[in-house]
């Protein structure tokens, strides 16, 4: 049995993908992760509105559950 030839080629998968990666932060397998240039964060106004928006939501939801108040 011969000792194995060492190559440059990772060992695992995961190695591969983190070896051929050019930018992780777009990567096809990352839905809403984008790198931003610095000073170009997104407003924490932007968040503030989308837990508004989703509490009103789910509270008039709730509107339609029978035996509520």
């Amino acid at each position: 049995m011969s000792a194995p030839t060492s190559t440059n080629a990772p060992r695992t998968g995961a190695q591969a993908v983190i070896a051929d990666a050019v930018d992780p932060a777009r990567r096809p397998d990352v839905l809403f992760r984008v790198r931003r240039e610095e000073g170009q964060q997104v407003s924490a106004w932007w968040m503030v509105g989308g837990f508004v928006l989703v509490s009103t939501a789910v509270i008039a939801l709730l509107g339609f559950v029978p035996g509520g108040a």
